[in-house]
C-alpha cells in the first residue's frame, strides 16, 4: 500500500506511544526465541563438525551417504530470484510499518484515498477491514509488522520443499487480504487507474510471487513455466497499454493531465529537495509534451508485451532492457520510490513487476530440461544431517515471527468492540479520586416523575454523566455510548446503574426528559435514570463535579462540561473521566463505551 499523504491527522502521543511499547515488548519475545534457537543451532553444528560433517560436502568419514542425506538439483535461478527478491520486499515492507503514524494515519492516508472512486460494494468490504484496524489500530499495526517480517523471514530462510512452497501460500493469503482491504484491488475499478501509478496494485504482484513459490519445484525445471508466465506478463501489458490509451482519461490532454497532476502531488509530499524538484520539472514536460509521453508509454508497454508474447530468449531479452529502463523511470519519475510521502508501506508495483519479468526470463533460458531430471548430481549436493536441522531451526523462527502478527489480529478482527485507547487518546485516562468525595444527598425526580437520590442508589455501581435534554450535538452521542456500556456489562448490567443529570437550567420537565429518552431509544433501559429537580438541587450537583454549566445568550445552546463520574456501592465517587466524545465516529463510541463498561467492572469487582 504505497502512500500519498502526509499522514494521518489523529498521530496521537498516546497511540504512538502504546505502539512503541507493544513493537518493544513483543520484541523482546522474538529475541527470546531466537536467542535459545540460535545456541542450538550452534551445538548442532559443533555436534556435526566433531562427527566428520562438511556442510554440503559429504558424510562423516568411512560411512557412505546414508538414508539421511539426500541429493537433489539446485534450487532453479528464477525461483531463487523471485524468492529472495519477494522475501527482501516482505522484510522492507515490515520495517516500513515502524513507521510512528501508522496506526492512526494509514486508515486516512492510505485505505480510504484508495477506495475512493470505487464501485460501491468495494468501498463497502474495504470499510469492513478498515473497522478492524480503526478499532485495534495499535493490535493492527504492530501485527502488519511481524506479518510482513516473518514471511520476509520465511522466504528468505526456507529455501526448498514443502515448508518453503507453504511460505508462498501463505504469503499469497496475505497479499490478497491487503489488496483488497488495502488497497481497494490496487485501484482497477477507480477512474484514473494507470500501469504508471501502481495497476493491478503492489501486493496482487506479492500474490502472484506467492503463488509461483507454492508450485512444486520440479515445474521450474520446465521451461514452459517461464514462457507461460512471460506470455501472461505480456498479455498484461498490453491490456495497461489499451487503458492508457483510451481516450478520455485525461493522459492525452495539456491542460488538468492526469499524469502531470499526479506527479504533482507526489512532489509536494515530504522528501528530498533533490527528488521533489525532479519530479517538479517532469511533471512540468508532461504538461507541455502530453501527447508525446503517452504515446510513448503506450507503445513502450505494448512492444514489451508483444515481445513477451512471442517466446522466443533472444528479443525477449532485448524487451527485458527496455522494460528495466521503463520500470525504474516509472518508480522515480511517477511512483516517487513508493516509499516516500509519510505513510509509504511497499515500493509500488515497478520494483516487483521487474522481478516477475526477470524471473520469468530466467526460468525460460536457465531451466534444465525436465528430461534430463535422472542425471547424477554431483556429490556436492547432499544435504547432510546438519542442514536439514538448521533449516527446521530458521522454518520454526520465521513461522513463529509469522504467528506473533497473524494470531492477534485474527483475535483482533472478531472483537467488534473498540479499545479504550482511542478513548483515553481522546480525553486522556480516567482519573481514579482518593478519599471520601460523594454527591451532594438532594432529593431529584426520574423521567417517571419518580422521587430519586442517591442514597438510594447504595447498593450499585453507578455510572453518571450530565445530558442537555434539548441538546443536538454531543449529549445525544454520550447517551448512546452509556447505552452501548450496558450492553457490554451484560448480566452485571444488573448491578450498574446508568444516571444522567439534567444539564439545562431552563428545560427541567419530565415532559423533556422522556422526549429525549424516546428521541435516543433509551426507554427500554430498565437501569436508565434520567434525573432533574429544582435549579437549586440541581446546581448543587453541578457544583459539586464542577460541572460549569452556563447559558449564552442569542439562542446558542447551554455549555456545560463533558465527563462521567463511577460511584462505587456506597455511594463514593471512584473515577472521574472526561467524556467530550471527539470525532464521534462509530468506533470512538465503542471505545468510550468499552471504557464505561471497564470502569464498572473494576469498581464491581473493588
Amino acid at each position: 500500500m504505497s502512500g500519498m499523504g502526509r499522514g494521518g491527522e489523529s498521530n496521537h502521543g498516546a497511540i504512538v506511544s502504546s505502539f512503541h511499547e507493544a513493537l518493544a515488548s513483543q520484541g523482546r519475545v522474538v529475541l527470546a526465541l531466537l536467542l535459545p534457537l540460535a545456541l542450538a543451532l550452534a551445538v548442532a553444528w559443533i555436534v556435526a563438525n566433531t562427527l566428520g560433517y562438511r556442510d554440503g560436502k559429504g558424510t562423516p568419514e568411512g560411512q557412505p551417504a546414508g538414508a539421511r542425506s539426500r541429493r537433489r538439483w539446485p534450487e532453479p535461478r528464477g525461483r531463487q530470484l523471485l524468492r529472495v527478491a519477494f522475501g527482501l520486499l516482505w522484510l522492507l515492507d515490515g520495517v516500513l510499518q515502524l513507521q510512528a503514524n501508522m496506526p492512526t494515519g494509514l486508515p486516512g492516508s492510505v485505505v480510504q484515498p484508495a477506495a475512493t472512486g470505487s464501485p460501491g460494494w468495494l468501498r463497502d468490504m474495504v470499510r469492513l477491514g478498515l473497522e478492524v484496524w480503526e478499532r485495534h489500530p495499535v493490535t493492527a499495526a504492530v501485527a502488519a509488522v511481524w506479518l510482513q517480517v516473518g514471511l520476509g523471514l520465511w522466504l528468505l530462510f526456507v529455501a526448498r520443499g514443502r515448508w518453503s512452497r507453504l511460505g508462498g501460500l501463505v504469503s499469497v493469503g496475505w497479499a490478497l487480504t491487503v489488496w483488497v482491504f488495502g488497497e481497494s484491488m490496487g485501484g482497477m475499478l477507480a477512474p484514473g487507474s494507470s500501469w504508471l501509478f501502481g495497476a493491478p496494485g503492489a501486493v496482487l504482484l506479492y500474490a502472484l510471487a506467492g503463488g509461483l513459490l507454492a508450485l512444486p519445484e520440479h515445474a521450474w525445471r520446465d521451461r514452459r513455466l517461464g514462457r507461460r508466465l512471460l506470455a501472461g506478463l505480456g498479455v498484461w501489458l498490453i491490456a495497461m497499454a489499451v487503458l492508457q490509451a483510451w481516450p478520455g482519461r485525461g493522459f492525452w490532454q495539456g491542460h488538468g493531465n492526469t499524469l502531470s497532476g499526479m506527479v504533482e502531488e507526489m512532489a509536494e509530499t515530504p522528501q528530498p529537495h533533490l527528488l521533489s524538484a525532479l519530479l517538479r520539472d517532469f511533471a512540468s514536460f508532461v504538461a507541455s509534451n502530453p501527447i508525446a509521453v503517452n504515446a510513448f508509454v503506450v507503445c513502450a508497454l505494448a512492444a514489451i508485451g508483444a515481445t513477451l508474447l512471442s517466446g522466443r530468449p533472444r528479443p525477449i531479452r532485448i524487451a527485458l532492457y527496455g522494460a528495466a529502463a521503463l520500470c525504474l523511470a516509472d518508480w522515480v519519475l511517477v511512483q516517487d520510490l513508493g516509499v516516500l510521502g509519510g505513510t509509504g508501506t511497499d515500493p509500488n508495483s515497478a520494483i516487483p513487476t521487474l522481478i516477475l519479468l526477470l524471473a520469468g526470463y530466467l526460468a525460460l533460458v536457465r531451466a534444465p530440461l525436465a528430461r534430463d531430471a535422472a542425471a547424477p548430481v554431483p556429490a556436492a549436493a547432499a544435504v547432510p544431517d546438519f542442514a536439514r536441522a538448521r533449516r527446521l531451526v530458521l522454518l520454526v523462527t520465521a513461522g513463529a515471527i509469522t504467528a506473533l502478527g497473524a494470531v492477534p489480529l485474527a483475535l483482533a478482527a472478531t472483537q467488534p468492540t473498540a479499545t479504550t485507547l482511542l478513548a483515553s487518546s481522546i480525553d486522556g485516562p480516567a482519573t481514579p479520586v482518593p478519599g471520601n468525595l460523594r454527591p451532594p444527598d438532594v432529593h431529584l425526580i426520574d423521567q417517571d416523575s419518580r422521587p430519586m437520590s442517591f442514597a438510594s442508589l447504595r447498593g450499585r455501581v453507578v455510572l453518571m454523566t450530565y445530558l442537555d435534554p434539548v441538546c443536538n450535538s454531543d449529549c445525544p452521542i454520550i447517551a448512546q455510548e452509556f447505552k452501548q456500556a450496558d450492553r457490554l456489562l451484560g448480566a452485571e448490567a444488573r448491578r450498574v446503574e446508568l444516571v444522567a443529570i439534567d444539564a439545562n437550567p431552563l428545560y427541567r420537565s419530565t415532559t423533556i426528559l422522556r422526549t429525549f429518552d424516546h428521541q435516543e431509544r433509551l426507554e427500554g433501559l430498565s437501569n436508565w435514570l434520567y434525573l432533574t429537580g429544582s435549579l437549586s438541587q440541581l446546581r448543587r450537583i453541578w457544583n459539586a463535579f464542577e460541572v460549569g454549566v452556563s447559558v449564552p445568550g442569542g439562542g446558542a445552546m447551554v455549555v456545560h462540561a463533558l465527563g462521567a463520574a463511577v460511584l462505587d456501592t456506597t455511594g463514593r465517587v471512584r473515577w472521574l473521566a472526561n467524556f467530550d466524545p471527539g470525532p464521534a465516529t462509530a468506533v470512538t463510541q465503542s471505545s468510550f463505551a468499552a471504557t464505561l463498561a471497564g470502569l464498572a467492572r473494576q469498581t464491581l469487582g473493588a
